[in-house]
């Protein structure tokens, strides 16, 4: 089995001060390609640290790809380091620093002699192509390990492993076969609740059936090679029946994206007033450029009753021309109402969260979840109202639109 591997580096990356999405990008993009990582590490900005990895992993490794110390200031470190892991010297290549004094040209400016630390690289190593960067990336072999060392900034990250490494990689291991993933998205179920109720399935040889929890939804993770997609297939309709009303997607595409083609195929445009989530509803559907003709944030701190809430999304719906309504209240006592306005029937709810530790957040990113759930399950001709293990629903409304006006 091919043995895949990733080292990030950077002291702000091993001290937690930004966030490495470069390493949770690549082992997705890497396991979607069938190249799955085998695991992952992370080196501060020392030169003897990284020698040290780089000898290490690449005496386990056969693929490793370093992500980040490319650049021209004297924390980036990764050319020495790997030069001295292979000991040899670093060398200067004028092919690269042409194409910067091209890239600085082009933007009325001069390259700084700062930047010529970009194109040293270790004796014998390949370049690769950065074409919306100055930091060019590199590949060398050591201990019989192909190492590809990359920019950190994300979107030259990215163009690089798309354009350059990936390509390489098909070229060389053309008979590798990418594993086929199945995944659904549920709502209001808990993780050890599906757990418990899969535990027994019988699953194909080779596939492995995984939760991921992110609060509010938990997906579910049917992964095997793509030789077993018809058995594969028809464990994941148990799965899929087994989870029942709470399914609200199949794939990545996301229930804001989703939800989104569905207004736009039925000519529906929506309106939105909300307290509690302060708008984060709004940006949701906005972010996705949902047919939304406007909305309000309100602060009335005050409890509400369903049908003054149903009210509420209604007015909000006749205000901005919009067929759909959606309300969401404020959070008193543990509690919260959302509504849902349709042209034929409105809709009401109001909820207790059961769970204690959750944070504003949390809560709000339910509240919004919860109104969505609702709304998607309108547009699908299903019940408006589900049941969900963490969430009690103390009351529900359903009227007439007519008898709102």
């Amino acid at each position: 089995m091919l043995i895949v591997e990733m080292l990030s580096t950077g002291d702000e990356v091993l001290h937690g001060q930004i966030i490495d999405t470069n390493a949770a990008w690549l082992a997705d993009c890497f396991f979607d390609e069938g190249f799955p990582l085998s695991s992952r590490a992370t080196v501060g900005d020392n030169l003897d640290s990284l020698v040290n990895v780089l000898r290490e992993r690449s005496q386990h490794a056969d693929i490793l790809i370093v992500n980040g110390g490319l650049g021209p200031t004297s924390d980036d470190l990764s050319s020495l380091a790997a030069a001295t892991a292979a000991c040899v010297p670093l060398v200067e290549h004028a092919q690269w620093i042409a194409v910067m004094e091209r890239y600085f040209l082009a933007r009325g400016r001069v390259m700084p002699e700062t930047n010529r630390k970009q194109a040293l690289l270790p004796e014998g190593a390949e370049l690769v192509d950065n074409p919306v960067g100055t930091a060019c990336g590199f590949s060398m072999i050591l201990n019989d390990c192909w190492l590809f060392f990359t920019p950190g900034v994300p979107s030259e990250f990215k163009v690089m492993v798309q354009e350059q490494i990936l390509p390489c990689l098909r070229e060389r291991y053309p008979v590798i076969e990418a594993p086929l993933c199945l995944r659904l998205t549920s709502f209001g179920r808990s993780e050890s609740s599906l757990a418990k109720q899969f535990d027994s399935l019988s699953l194909p040889e080779g596939c492995v059936l995984g939760y991921r929890s992110s609060m509010p939804i938990i997906e579910i993770k049917l992964t095997g090679p793509a030789s077993q997609k018809a058995a594969m297939l028809e464990v994941w309709q148990t799965i899929k029946v087994g989870v029942g009303e709470n399914f609200i997607f199949e794939g990545t595409e996301g229930l804001p994206h989703i939800i989104c083609r569905q207004l736009n195929e039925k000519c529906l445009r929506v309106a939105i007033s909300e307290e509690f989530t302060a708008g984060l509803l709004s940006w949701t559907l906005n972010s996705v450029f949902a047919p939304v003709n406007g909305g309000k944030s309100i602060n009335q701190q005050q409890e509400q009753q369903l049908g003054a809430l149903i009210k509420r999304a209604n007015d909000i719906a006749t205000q901005e021309d919009a067929q759909i309504g959606l309300a969401i209240g404020g959070y008193q006592s543990g509690c919260l109402s959302v509504a849902l306005r349709t042209p034929e029937k409105c809709y009401a709810q109001c909820v207790r969260y059961m769970p204690n530790n959750h944070d504003t957040k949390i809560k709000q990113e339910v509240s919004v979840m919860l109104i969505l759930n609702m709304l998607q399950r309108w547009l699908q001709g299903r019940n408006v109202f589900c049941e969900y293990e963490w969430l009690d629903q103390i009351e529900y409304l359903e009227v007439e639109s007519s008898s709102c006006e």
